[in-house]
């Protein structure tokens, strides 16, 4: 997985179900809740942006 988080101007190379993420670069550690609201913000919009994908290349 790669998102980019524009705020932190950092890509989420991988994250654990314990909430663990690590970037690009960097080592595992637990986000600040001011970091993990960014990473659900970008989440959230690239979920809407894979959605209009979908919908443009699969119209039915």
């Amino acid at each position: 997985m790669r998102l980019y988080i524009d705020t932190m101007d950092a890509v989420l190379v991988a994250y654990e179900p314990d909430g663990r993420v690590r970037l690009d670069d960097e080592d595992w550690y637990t986000p600040s809740l001011q970091e993990r609201r960014a990473i659900l913000h970008a989440a959230q919009a690239e979920i809407e942006r894979l959605q209009d994908l979908v919908l443009a290349l699969d119209p039915d």
